[in-house]
Order: structure tokens, then sequence, then C-alpha cells
């Protein structure tokens, strides 16, 4: 009898296995990205593919940009990428570089570092926006920090004293800030309206530049971040007379808040992490986890503690809660402040 040589019957590879290598191979060429491989598997092994940018919708320079690179620094590790890069897009109250990141590929690949600005005061106010809080899927509350209220050189270093100036001269003392919409200059009204004082408002595009021109000496007052706050502060060209959190800065522990005078005026923004919303939960899961434990670090955990930012962390389902809540609380001040319908 002739022998058999046909051999075992072939391996039968399924369907699903066939279009899963063929989308694998084509994708560069077609366009195909990391979501629709993420989707075929289940899982966040194929995540991340590149390295991951995060947007800051500031220029350099300021406590946003400072916290985003404290932190990709130390989530490129954690994620197991090459690198976690930083870009700035700053513009129209942070407006430019959060449309961008909300029309990028829900990959994970694109993160915004948002601010307050972005996504608590800018959908509350009037003005259309390019983008919806409803585009954004939640990561991680990176930091919460106040506002500190600088004078420059040669101005009453107390608050006392500085209201006495300001209202022996009404609107004759200018102040900073990022637009009418940003969050510093709500701050400005909300504090202004509290001591009983105006100013004139300067728009800058950033924290930097109202640095530059405090420290010079050609504009009264700057109401920012910790970061350039504490930098005109620590120069000896400007003086921090008070902070609007609800509780002392460490690296400033002489220095009072707004709130202990009497009136309610804290008011503190924020930074955190968000994606595009169609992104994958397992890459949103992986992104939480790298910046969870990058906060961990002690030295990062200390230089945000000098630059006035308190940690935060948590889960996504945290940080979208506290968003719920930051739209709750300041719908009806703004509403106050004139700058919302009645």
């Amino acid at each position: 009898m002739a022998k058999d040589r046909r051999g075992p019957p072939p391996r039968r590879t399924s369907r699903r296995r066939v279009l899963a290598a063929v989308g694998a191979l084509a994708a560069p060429y077609l366009g195909i990205g990391p979501v629709s491989l993420m989707a075929e598997t289940g899982t966040s092994q194929a995540f991340p593919l590149r390295p991951v940018t995060i947007v800051v919708p500031f220029p350099p320079g300021g406590s946003t940009d400072v916290a985003a690179r404290l932190l990709a620094e130390r989530m490129g590790p954690a994620l197991g990428a090459a690198t976690v890069v930083v870009e700035n897009r700053p513009g129209a109250a942070t407006i430019v570089g959060a449309e961008y990141v909300a029309r990028a590929a829900p990959d994970g690949h694109t993160v915004l570092m948002s601010s307050g600005t972005t996504l608590t005061i800018n959908p509350l106010l009037p003005d259309r926006l390019p983008y919806r809080p409803e585009d954004f899927a939640p990561v991680a509350l990176i930091t919460k920090l106040p506002f500190a209220f600088v004078v420059r050189q040669g101005l009453p270093t107390t608050i006392p004293d500085f209201v006495a100036l300001a209202k022996s001269r009404p609107g004759q003392l200018n102040y900073g800030s990022n637009g009418p919409s940003s969050f510093n200059n709500i701050t400005a009204a909300m504090v202004c309206e509290g001591l009983g004082i105006r100013m004139q408002e300067v728009t800058y595009r950033g924290d930097a530049p109202q640095l530059n021109d405090l420290m010079a000496g050609t504009l009264d007052v700057i109401i920012v971040g910790g970061s350039a706050g504490l930098t005109a502060h620590r120069s000896g060209k400007g003086r921090i007379i008070g902070w609007t959190g609800e509780q002392r800065v460490p690296a400033t522990p002489e220095i009072p808040t707004f709130s202990e005078l009497g009136p309610d005026m804290v008011s503190q923004t924020w930074f955190g992490l968000l994606v595009p919303a169609p992104t994958p939960t397992a890459a949103i899961a992986r992104l939480n986890a790298a910046a969870v434990q990058a906060l961990q670090a002690p030295m990062l955990r200390d230089r945000l503690l000098e630059e006035a930012q308190f940690i935060a962390g948590g889960t996504p389902g945290d940080f979208a809660a506290f968003l719920r809540a930051e739209a709750d609380r300041w719908r009806p001040i703004l509403r106050r402040l004139g700058l919302t319908p009645a």
C-alpha cells in the first residue's frame, strides 16, 4: 500500500485572526490607528504604540506647563513608552489647545492637560465653543492650586494697605489677565468685588508675559498660579500679599488667604488629564495608572508643593464627579458677577 505523503491536515485560521493580522499590517498605510487594534484585542496591551503627547493650552513657563513637564518625565517609564512629550498650544483662553485635542485621534496618544479655565469656566460662559465637555473623557485630576495675588515692587505689601491705596485711586491700578473669560480674570473680579475695589484689566497671552511686565514695573498686579507668583515673590521684584485658596500655601506660611479676611473669596483652579471621548477605556485606565504612579514620586510631590500645587490623583470617576461639582459651584458665581445670563 502506498504511503500517504499528504501530511497532517492544515491548521485552520479564523477569519477574525486573518483580519486582525491584515489590519495590523495595513494600518500605517490606510490610516487605521491604535484604536482599532485595541478594540480587536480588548486589552491595553496595544497601548501605547508611540510617544504620548500632553497638550498644554498655555505658553511655556506657567504653572500648567510646569506641572505637565514634571508629570511627563515620570509617566513615560510608567507607561513603557519611549517618551511622553509636552506640546504647548496656547491661545483664546485655552480654546486652541482644547479644540486640537478634541479633534485628535481617540487612541490615548494625545492628552489634554486641562485647567479650570478650559472645562469649568469656558463651558459656563455664553460664548460658543468649538468643543463641549462631553467631547472629553476624564483620565486623572492632577493638582488643585490657588491663585497668588502679586503686587509690583513699590506697592503696599499687605492686603489692608493695598485696599486702601486701590480705593484712593479707583480704576487707576492695572492687573494682568489671560482674557475676559480666563479663570484668573474671573478670580480678579471676585476679589475686587469682595474687597470693594476697582482695577483696570490688561490682557496677555499667558502668565509668563504678565510676570515679565510686573517684574519690570510696568504692570501693577498679577493674579496667577503658584509658579509665576512665587517667581516674582522670591525675586524681590514682586510681593504676594494673599492667596485665593482654602488654606495657606506651605511655601509661604506667613502669607494669608483672602478668605481669612471674612468675605468668601475662595478661587482655586485645577489641572487634569483628559482624552478625546471615544478613547478606549483600557487606554484611559493605563494613562490613569501611570499618572497616579507618577504623582506618588516624592520628588515630584515636593516640587509641585513648592509651586503651591496640592496633589490630587484618584480615578477617572473621581475626576468626573469633581468636574460636575465645580460646574455647580461656579455657575451662580459667574451669574452674580454678570458674566452669564441671569
